[in-house]
């Protein structure tokens, strides 16, 4: 048998080489799973009884849209109306004056058409705005003014989706104020220089002073500042007139909603002396908005609580909210993550990661549709 000549067999093999490398592709791709086709649709309106109803949403490194918009939609069927969502500065201005709005637009407007009123938290310092071998909680001073121009250029972004914006995170922590001693008079100055810039976007927008954490510390600790005590100190140093409404903490650890609240104690209620603070000092017509909050039922952790114990102390703090006339809304953490922590924080969730709802969802989801009749015949 004559032998075919070499550059034909090449040729040949090659071929076989090429049909068996796109077989391989058609393969690979008909085992991929197909990737939903998103519609954002007609506009949602949230059905609950109570419209101060909020969660903290996490959705910050959530990758796929069909899982942002599915985590939006159980907010709502949930019945709550609020949710605050986390938009990192460094995220969206990773080099100076280029902004990067994909994530956070998608966000916003998932948020949006599903009826629910966004709160930004805005902070975390890119690379470019602090000193090198800092951390991303690091602003000192001299870019504090960067950090004003992102928040006018996130407000003038959002004009018209998103009104509410909070100026930094716990600024009354040390961790949250790059390791260093907290300031509340430098915190005032950041917070004027933001709000300034804000109302230069857009005049009707309302600014949060930064989420207060709600902690016993005195004066030369460490780790922070009782944020009593810093509140006051920022109203010493002029905040009055650069925040529209107050964000504050407050966690309820082992104690019921209604435990009566003391200075040296951390519990739910402690949020009323937050509010003495403000009417001492002649600010009593502004709101405040509790932006994190809630129990854990972690079955180790000493701070939790039982399960059964959680469900009832988050309706009736919603209840309690509900009745607090300056309190504009209760915004618990934290609805899910992407990705399970692996640790007590799992058990401040309301849905897993893999969207399995939790009891306590199905039972908010009552009280949202008016069902209240077991807070009468359980336990308290």
């Amino acid at each position: 048998m004559k032998e075919k000549p070499l550059g034909t067999r090449f040729t040949q093999g090659a071929a076989y080489l090429a049909r068996f490398v796109a077989i391989l592709f058609v393969l690979a791709a008909a085992a991929a799973s197909p990737q939903p086709i998103i519609v954002l649709g007609q506009r949602h309106v949230v059905e609950t009884m109570n419209h101060k109803m909020g969660v903290h949403t996490r959705l910050t490194d959530e990758v796929e849209e069909w899982k942002i918009q599915r985590t939006l939609q159980l907010v709502r069927e949930m019945g709550a109306q609020w949710i605050v969502e986390y938009f990192p500065w460094g995220y969206i201005e990773p080099a100076r004056g280029e902004f990067d709005w994909q994530h956070a637009d998608l966000v916003v407007d998932h948020a949006v058409n599903q009826g629910l009123t966004v709160i930004a938290r805005l902070d975390f310092v890119p690379e470019w705005a602090r000193p090198k071998d800092t951390t991303f909680r690091y602003l000192d001073e001299e870019h504090f003014g960067d950090y004003a121009d992102f928040v006018h250029a996130f407000v003038d972004h959002f004009r018209g989706r998103v009104n509410y914006f909070i100026i930094w995170n716990e600024p009354n922590l040390s961790f949250e104020w790059g390791y260093r001693p907290v300031d509340p008079e430098s915190y005032t100055e950041l917070l004027k220089q933001s709000y300034l810039r804000a109302k230069q976007a857009n005049p009707d927008c309302l600014v949060l002073a930064g989420g207060l954490a709600p902690t016993i510390a005195r004066e030369g600790n460490e780790w922070g500042l009782s944020d009593l005590l810093f509140l006051q100190r920022m109203y010493d140093a002029g905040a009055r007139d650069y925040f529209d409404i107050l964000a504050i903490h407050s966690y309820g650890y082992v104690f019921p909603p209604d435990d009566p609240p003391a200075e040296n104690k951390i519990n739910f209620s402690r949020a009323q002396l937050i509010r003495e603070v403000m009417v001492r000092n002649g600010d009593g017509d502004k709101k405040i908005i509790i932006t994190e909050g809630g129990w854990n039922d972690h079955p180790r952790w000493t701070k939790a609580v039982r399960p059964y114990q959680r469900i009832i102390y988050t309706i009736q703090a919603y209840e309690l909210a509900k009745d607090w006339d300056w309190c504009q809304a209760l915004v618990l953490w934290s609805f899910r993550t992407p990705v399970p922590e692996k640790n007590f924080r799992d058990y401040y969730s309301l849905v897993t990661p893999g969207f399995i709802v939790k009891p306590i969802y199905l039972e908010i989801q009552d009280y949202s549709r008016g069902d209240i009749e077991w807070l009468e015949e359980r336990p308290g």
